[in-house]
C-alpha cells in the first residue's frame, strides 16, 4: 500500500504514483516523509526496529558540519 501519492524511483529518479516505476520497473519510495505527530502510536516500534540508541545507530547519524575560519554561518 502506498503511504503518500507522489513516489520517486530509486534507480532512475522518475516520479509516479505507483509502487513500481513504469520506466525501469524499479522500486518507488515516498518523496516526502510522513507528518510528525508527538502522539506517535508506532514510535516505540519504529525505534526498536532501527535499534535506536545502539552504537551502530549512533555511528550512522550525520555529523555536524565543521566551521571553517572566515566562513559565515
Amino acid at each position: 500500500m502506498v503511504r503518500t501519492k507522489l513516489q520517486r524511483c530509486i534507480d532512475c529518479g522518475e516520479y509516479g504514483l505507483g509502487e513500481n516505476c513504469k520506466s525501469c520497473n524499479g522500486k518507488m519510495v515516498a518523496v516526502a516523509p510522513l507528518k510528525y505527530s508527538p502522539e506517535d502510536p508506532q514510535g516505540a516500534r519504529r525505534r526498536q526496529r532501527v535499534d535506536a540508541g545502539s552504537d551502530e545507530w549512533v555511528d550512522s547519524l550525520p555529523t555536524p558540519r565543521k566551521v571553517i575560519k572566515g566562513e559565515e554561518e
